[in-house]
């Protein structure tokens, strides 16, 4: 796996390129800001682009616009965003073009090597993997009466290993029931949230975006 590393602090990225390496990832460039990120991104075409939510020069969302614009350069670019905080809108912005190959993630999750490198590859390989913080908050702050108050809770803790990216046998181990208990739910969940099998979207996607986008507005 190829991977282009961008973030403003030298020893976090110097630390999560040696940690890359020594798991037998290919680290092509590594960047201190997102000028330099877009640029590594467009000269090696890597398999996924890790980058920092905040850098220079306005440390605000640098890296959430890079992400959007490396994506619009070259489709299909996997990108895994670190980011210190719990930044909602910024998750929101970056999943609303789809979810398909992106990652949010709290840096201190970076700690946690081998979750770290789970959420890497599963992004890597076409799929999502959201803090579990992030989640969490995001039901959290979500007051306002919308269809996902029609979810039973167990049918919101699976949406939200869903929203963390889990598949259903993932899913299915967290939770300690069987594979066909999670079908069941997820068909549920599709089913209250008004998601017909003939739209021509991916309906466990359209669930995902219409959590975040209802938590987003219950803010």
């Amino acid at each position: 796996m190829r991977v282009v590393m961008a973030e403003d602090d030298p020893l976090l990225r110097e630390g999560v390129a040696l940690l890359l390496g020594a798991e037998g990832l290919d680290v092509v460039a590594k960047a201190g800001n997102a000028e330099e990120a877009l640029v590594a991104i467009d000269t090696h075409k890597p398999d996924v682009a890790i980058l920092d939510v905040r850098m220079p020069p306005t440390h605000t969302d640098e890296g959430i616009r890079a992400a959007v614009e490396a994506r619009r350069r070259h489709p299909g670019l996997a990108v895994l965003v670190l980011s210190a905080y719990v930044e909602q809108s910024f998750a929101t912005e970056l999943l609303s073009g789809g979810v398909n190959g992106l990652g949010y993630l709290l840096k201190e999750r970076v700690g946690r090597v081998e979750e770290f490198l789970d959420a890497l590859h599963r992004v890597a390989a076409g799929g999502t993997a959201i803090d579990p913080e992030v989640v969490a908050q995001l039901f959290t702050r979500s007051h306002q009466d919308t269809r996902l108050d029609r979810l039973s809770p167990r049918e919101r803790d699976v949406l939200t290993l869903m929203a963390e990216g889990l598949g259903n046998t993932a899913i299915a181990e967290r939770l300690v029931v069987t594979d066909g208990a999670v079908h069941k739910h997820i068909r549920s969940i599709f089913a209250k949230l008004d998601l017909s099998p003939t739209d021509r979207v991916d309906r466990r996607v359209a669930a995902v975006l219409q959590y975040l986008e209802e938590s987003r507005r219950a803010r």
